[in-house]
C-alpha cells in the first residue's frame, strides 16, 4: 500500500484554504502535516484540527512556512502573488511540489516562477477544475474552426471580494482562443470591456468582468458573428472543485521531475 503524500496548506485560513484542508483531510491519499498563515494572524499556534472540524489533529498553525515547506512532499497555495513567490523559492530549495491556485501574477513575477521550476515541480492554473479545463480545451478547438468573422468575449463573474481582474480563468481562457488562433493574446492594459465609442478591431478578443454577491465563478466564452452566436458556458456552484482539482495535482506532481505545469498535464487533456 502507498504511503499517503504529505502536504501543507498555505495561507489557511483564506476561504480557499478552509476547503483546502478539510479535503486534505478527508482524501485517503494524503495526509496534513502543516498549515501556515502571516504574522499576527489570530490563528497562529491553534490546532488547525479543532479549528476547522471541532475535533484536534495534533496540526499547529504555524507563521514559519520554512519549517513547514521542510516536512512536506507538497504545498498548496491559494494566497496573493508576492506571498506564492515567496513559497516557489521555499519549494525550489526543498525540492518539492509546489501547487498555486493563485492568480493575477506579472510577467516579471511569472519570471521568478519560471526560475524556481528549476528545481521545484511547480503546478499552476488559474482553475483546477475538470470542466473549466476541458472549457479551455474546447475554447481552443472553436477558435481555431471559427474564422475573424466570429469576435470573441470572454464573460466572467466571481463574488464582490475578488480583487483581480478579469479573472485568471478568464485569462485562462483568452490564452487558449488566441492560440486557436495562432494570434498573441491583447496587451495587458486591453484586457477590458472594450471603449464604446470606438470600433471594435477585427479578430480581437475581448474581457468583461462582473463582481457581485457570493458567485464561485461563472465563464462564459461567447464567439459572435453575422445571424448567430456559440456560447461555451461553465458555472461553479462550490469551490471544493478546485480543492479537490488541486489536491489532484499535488499527488500526481510527487515524483515528477522539476518543471511547469498546468492541469491540462495532470488531467492528460
Amino acid at each position: 500500500m502507498t504511503d499517503p503524500i504529505k502536504i501543507s496548506v498555505l495561507g489557511a485560513s483564506g476561504r480557499m484554504g478552509r476547503m483546502l484542508l478539510k479535503a486534505v483531510m478527508e482524501n485517503t491519499g494524503t495526509i496534513l502535516v502543516g498549515a501556515t498563515e502571516q504574522d499576527g494572524h489570530n490563528w497562529i499556534g491553534q490546532d488547525v484540527g479543532k479549528i476547522t472540524l471541532g475535533k484536534e489533529n495534533g496540526i499547529i498553525v504555524s507563521n514559519q512556512p520554512r519549517d513547514v515547506v521542510l516536512k512536506s512532499q507538497a504545498i498548496i497555495d491559494f494566497t496573493h502573488p508576492t506571498v506564492s513567490i515567496q513559497y516557489s523559492t521555499l519549494a525550489a530549495q526543498a525540492r518539492i511540489v509546489h501547487v498555486i491556485g493563485t492568480t493575477g501574477f506579472s510577467n516579471s513575477q511569472l519570471n521568478k516562477i519560471g526560475l524556481a521550476a528549476q528545481h521545484a515541480t511547480i503546478i499552476r492554473a488559474g482553475n483546477m477544475s475538470l470542466g473549466v479545463n476541458l472549457l479551455t480545451i474546447l475554447t481552443k478547438s472553436v477558435a481555431k474552426a471559427l474564422g475573424e468573422e466570429y469576435d470573441i468575449e470572454i464573460l466572467e463573474m466571481h463574488h464582490n471580494r475578488k480583487i483581480d481582474a478579469p479573472s485568471g480563468t478568464a485569462l485562462m481562457l483568452g490564452e487558449a482562443a488566441a492560440s486557436g488562433r495562432k494570434i498573441s493574446l491583447n496587451s495587458p492594459a486591453d484586457k477590458s470591456i472594450f471603449d464604446l465609442k470606438a470600433e471594435r478591431k477585427k479578430g480581437s478578443i475581448g474581457f468583461a468582468s462582473l463582481r457581485g454577491g457570493d458567485v464561485v465563478g461563472e465563464h462564459d466564452v461567447i464567439f459572435s458573428s453575422m445571424g448567430e452566436r456559440i456560447i461555451l458556458r461553465h458555472v461553479a456552484t462550490d469551490r471544493m472543485i478546485f480543492a479537490r482539482g488541486a489536491i489532484a495535482a499535488a499527488i500526481w506532481g510527487v515524483g515528477k521531475v522539476p518543471g511547469e505545469y498546468d492541469m491540462t498535464d495532470v488531467l492528460a487533456l
